[in-house]
């Protein structure tokens, strides 16, 4: 199966999702800064990135992982990604899409915009790193969810 974490940016709430799912972060515990800094393309992407879909790893049930920073197109994407996904083979059951936009707080909205928008990466991140810590258990919850719907599937 593919997953895609999808977010606005594709930057902070889908990678620390992605993160979770792959045993990246700590599960019993809100990650560091430095751990989540650590995370493939935390804070990194930049608007020539957005629309790409990346790879972040293989779970432990051979699921591939992804992230996918799409702006204010979800229903779009969730809607396009499925048939595209059959003319290259790949049956509906086999491509889960995950939107993480209503686990955005304000604080990584605006670390987000300041870090990525604006470049002001010193002043952002570690705005959007507290958001991100600040919701780091619900999206914990969210990737349960997910990974037991795969399970399931």
């Amino acid at each position: 199966m593919k997953i895609i974490y999808h977010c606005y940016g594709g930057s902070h709430s889908s990678v620390t999702a992605a993160g979770i799912h792959l045993g990246l972060l700590p599960t019993g515990r809100v990650p560091t800064a430095e751990m989540l800094w650590g995370l493939p393309f935390f804070d990194q992407q930049v608007a020539k990135d957005h629309g790409n879909i990346k790879f972040m790893g293989v779970d432990e049930f051979n699921n591939q992982i992804y992230v996918l920073g799409r702006h204010n197109t979800a229903k779009l994407i969730e809607n396009v990604l499925p048939g595209v996904a059959a003319l290259f083979g790949i049956q509906g059951k086999e491509l889960f899409m995950v939107d993480v936009m209503p686990y955005v707080n304000w604080r990584m909205m605006l670390g987000g915009y300041i870090s990525r928008r604006l470049g002001w990466v010193r002043i952002g991140r570690p705005i959007v790193t507290r958001g991100t810590q600040y919701s780091f258990w619900s999206l914990t919850t969210l990737v349960q969810r997910v990974k037991m719907l795969a399970a399931n599937s």
